[in-house]
């Protein structure tokens, strides 16, 4: 008689999930934010050994707001504070320079309070 264990996702697809059910995101919202399929996300936090490109790590990172590096770390399961501001300053540095302008704006009538 053969047992089955029961599937237990890999640190990336636990990561994933975890961190799209945080951001409330279904499974479409995330596969149409990546450019991927419904069923490539769901294979990423199920499969036990998951191979994602380098693009498709990138763009998860960039929507789940996190950095590469903390998708792919297996030790690291929460992102820590040093994660979020890296993730945070990587998305401002691709944004247009008007929105930028706003964000510094905004710092500055905070530094002088």
């Amino acid at each position: 008689m053969m047992i089955l264990e029961p599937k237990v996702p890999s640190p990336l697809g636990e990561k994933i999930h975890n961190l799209r059910k945080l951001k409330k995101l279904s499974l479409d919202q995330l596969a149409e934010l990546t450019d991927s399929s419904k069923s490539y996300i769901w294979e990423l936090e199920n499969k036990d050994a998951p191979n994602p490109s380098g693009d498709k790590i990138a763009k998860l990172a960039v929507v789940l707001e996190v950095t590469t590096e903390f998708l792919l770390v297996e030790t690291t399961t929460t992102p820590d504070e040093q994660v979020v501001d890296e993730a945070f300053f990587r998305k401002y540095q691709t944004m247009p320079e008007d929105t930028k302008k706003k964000i510094r704006k905004i710092l500055n009538t905070w530094d002088e309070e």
